[in-house]
């Protein structure tokens, strides 16, 4: 089934987060508010960056816009995830199944556990076609080497009747990156797509993802835990903590001049080629906010060296740090001035 014209405007993002709050509830009863009131855009042929630290949401983000959570987990999403203009959220199930299915893919951390260990490549590669058209044994063949060429796969022929175990870390997240890339989606999530992978084999995934971005227009989520991976990859950079962005703004304004506490921290954590040699990277004291009673005031407030009693009490007004640079701190770093809205109220 093929989805309906987009209903977007021309120039309209190609996914429009707003006001998202996604709650896992777990079998033993307990409700964990995930994400609290996240809003982004990512336009076509853009490459989002999204980073934190393990459990911030990052993961629950993309598997929230993507509709695919744990089995034992019920999940109730609130506000909008507008994919063309068109929202998920809301959509009856035939229609968003059908979005979905033409609108957008996943490259997942891990290819060994994403992909299906007893079905052969090629197979696997076009599953994405072959839910919306029967193909031939060899139509699914000829596709599947045409698509694995076209992510470097060498000797494609071959390695399109091959099974994932005898393909190597690298090669099968390439096979990964060619079933995402079969059904010609709009929008690309891809979560922590080099955490399995060495670091030489990690630049010619991302240089992949980026070349195929280019090429198709593809609209990119980009989630790591690593903000240094994000230098010259991703036009713009959400910095997610408890569940909430914390910092958005171009890629260079966020490194160069952090408004957060929390991401200065994080870039304090990178690792530097110049100046004086590090023996130990400075660490973050403390540990992420208990999810299943989230804080009232800023979650990073426990954590930080700036934080004083309004941070633990009330939630953190918006800051503009510059064009398209804001953060959501009582205290930020740089003397900003508050929001129009804010002046306002």
């Amino acid at each position: 089934m093929t989805a309906a014209p987009s209903t977007a405007a021309p120039g309209a993002p190609v996914l429009d987060v707003r006001s998202l709050d996604t709650v896992l509830h777990t079998p033993d009863g307990r409700a964990l508010h995930v994400l609290h009131g996240v809003g982004l855009t990512i336009g076509a042929g853009e490459c989002l960056g999204v980073v934190g630290e393990s459990g911030s949401g990052k993961s629950v983000l993309a598997r929230t816009v993507l509709g695919v959570h744990p089995r034992t987990a019920r999940v109730t999403a609130t506000g909008q995830v507008l994919l063309r203009g068109e929202d998920l959220l809301s959509a009856a199930p035939a229609r968003r199944a059908a979005l979905l299915g033409t609108g957008v893919a996943m490259v997942h951390q891990d290819p060994m556990t994403s992909l299906n260990p007893v079905v052969r490549i090629a197979d696997q590669v076009t599953e994405a076609l072959t839910n919306r058209s029967p193909l031939s044994r060899r139509a699914r063949r000829e596709t599947a080497t045409e698509l694995l060429a076209a992510v470097d796969v060498p000797d494609p022929a071959r390695r399109a009747r091959a099974y994932p175990h005898e393909l190597s870390g690298g090669l099968r997240q390439r096979v990964g990156i060619a079933a995402a890339l079969a059904g010609s989606p709009a929008l690309l999530l891809a979560d922590e797509p080099t955490t399995a992978l060495d670091v030489t084999v990690q630049r010619t995934v991302l240089d992949l993802l980026d070349r195929h971005r280019e090429t198709r227009g593809l609209a990119t989520l980009l989630i790591t835990h690593d903000i240094g991976l994000l230098y010259g990859r991703a036009r713009r950079i959400a910095v997610m903590y408890g569940g909430r962005i914390v910092e958005t703004g171009p890629t260079e304004a966020v490194t160069e001049r952090p408004a957060h506490p929390y991401t200065a921290a994080l870039l304090r954590s990178v690792p530097r080629v110049t100046g004086p040699l590090r023996r130990t990277l400075p660490a973050i004291a403390g540990s992420p906010p208990d999810l299943s009673r989230p804080p009232a005031g800023c979650p990073f407030a426990p954590r930080c060296e700036r934080a004083e009693a309004a941070c633990t009490t009330t939630v953190p007004p918006v800051h503009h740090a510059g064009a398209g640079h804001s953060a959501s701190c009582h205290f930020p770093l740089l003397p900003v001035p508050a929001s129009p809205s804010e002046n306002a109220a």
